[in-house]
């Protein structure tokens, strides 16, 4: 089933090309059926990249998706076109009493500061407090995840000197919906210094460890009714997107060691050994499946906030 973009995304034309199924708004509302309305709020420098990233992991379902781009408003980005960015985004002003089904918010490379001296932190906080009330279930990436954790429990962020740079492999400490028909080792690409241990989050009644290990803290957490999700690494990467990151790393004369697990026999200039994107498209059409279509009210102005739960 398609995905539902603005006319004219430059994600468009990659998307048909790889025969995943778009629809435009206009051909979307002939039909009756109510498509998932879910916003991607794109914290990421390279965002036509992450688009693409994302669009693709939530195509992989029989259901129709609408999608909305937001951007922040405090913060202006450097590394996208602005005309891009006005085109086809919108801002959490002009959605912010509007309910969704489901949210993503991205990472960012800002995990080197503390939470408040981000730029866009309050607008940030504004938008955790809006989807407590608004939207049924949000997906937290990366730094979002460690944000939204610290926002809401007051879970602490924790450092590495050497950056979290590869591809690790993690097993199931809790059988949930999330990964239904996973094998029991899935892999998945992780790219940042800090992290959050699992033994802060088993404070939390209503948290649930999902996957973690000792070298990378936690990976996946969410809670048991799965209203938010928190995910460490990135599933939506694509097959390059850690060598790219390490050759800029690199160009710009950081310490950055090659990512782990990724290059055969650990070879930078050898070739590259994927085995995440199927456990990230079946993650992803979990979570649209399970924890938002069959549980999201159809009438969606009737979604329950869980803050008022």
């Amino acid at each position: 089933m398609p995905v539902i973009i603005p006319k004219g995304l430059p994600a468009e034309e990659e998307l048909r090309r790889e025969r995943i199924f778009t629809m435009s708004e206009a051909r979307a509302i002939s039909q009756d059926i109510r498509p998932l309305k879910i916003a991607i709020v794109n914290l990421m420098p390279l965002k036509e990249v992450t688009e693409l990233q994302l669009l693709r992991r939530l195509s992989n379902t029989p259901l129709q998706i609408d999608i909305d781009l937001i951007k922040t408003e405090s913060y202006q980005s450097k590394n996208t076109d602005h005309l891009h960015l006005e085109k086809f985004y919108k801002t959490f002003s002009e959605i912010k009493n509007d309910p969704y089904d489901a949210f993503i918010i991205t990472g960012a490379p800002v995990e080197n500061m503390e939470f408040e001296e981000v730029a866009y932190w309050e607008e940030l906080t504004s938008i955790f407090d809006y989807v407590k009330e608004h939207v049924f279930s949000t997906m937290f990436i990366c730094w979002a995840a460690q944000a939204a954790l610290y926002y809401y429990y007051g879970i602490p962020k924790c450092s590495r000197k050497e950056k979290i740079l590869g591809v690790y492999e993690y097993e199931l400490l809790k059988s949930t919906a999330l990964a239904k028909g996973f094998d029991d080792k899935f892999y998945v690409p992780q790219s940042r210094f800090t992290y959050n241990r699992a033994e802060d989050l088993a404070k939390v009644d209503k948290l649930h460890v999902l996957a973690a290990d000792d070298e990378t803290g936690v990976h996946l957490a969410a809670t048991e009714d799965h209203r938010l999700v928190f995910v460490s690494g990135h599933w939506e990467y694509d097959h390059d997107t850690l060598h790219l990151e390490y050759l800029r790393d690199q160009a710009k004369g950081k310490p950055t060691q090659p990512p782990l697990n990724y290059y055969e026999n650990g070879d930078p200039n050898g070739p590259i050994r994927s085995n995440w994107r199927a456990h990230g498209n079946l993650f992803f059409a979990n979570w649209l499946n399970y924890c938002v279509y069959q549980e999201t009210p159809y009438d969606i102005t009737k979604i329950v906030g869980w803050g008022s739960m």
